[in-house]
């Protein structure tokens, strides 16, 4: 290999794991994507999907290879952990409501101090 120079390594889409939990993962549609029509242009003519991984496989083998895989199993013990939401995101950035700190109010410099009563 030159120096230098690299390969570009294929990057993986797959769906996020909050989109399977809230979309895939339903009975209705989870039932729809295990039996869909044949269709030309995907894998297996999109008869052999994984629903957790959201993958489709050439055979039945395949699949069935894939279901006792660690690859399967680790992406299962993802999807039993809840999905993060929108509060918790913006807790742990810093923007959530709880554990502010109470703000001073402006006080201009030339203001004269008015005693509270």
């Amino acid at each position: 290999m030159l120096e230098g120079t690299y390969i570009e390594q294929r990057v993986h889409e797959s769906r996020d794991l909050d989109l399977i939990q809230l979309i895939d993962l339903d009975p209705k549609n989870r039932a729809a994507l295990e039996s869909q029509a044949l269709d030309f242009e995907k894998p297996g003519l999109a008869q052999h999907y994984c629903v957790e991984c959201a993958k489709y496989y050439e055979t039945d083998a395949a699949l069935q290879s894939h279901w006792r895989s660690k690859v399967h199993k680790r992406r299962c013990k993802e999807l039993k952990q809840p999905a993060y939401t929108i509060e918790e995101a913006e807790r742990a950035a810093g923007l959530g409501k709880e554990g502010k700190r109470t703000t001073s109010v402006y006080r201009p410099l030339d203001a004269p101090e008015v005693a509270m009563t």
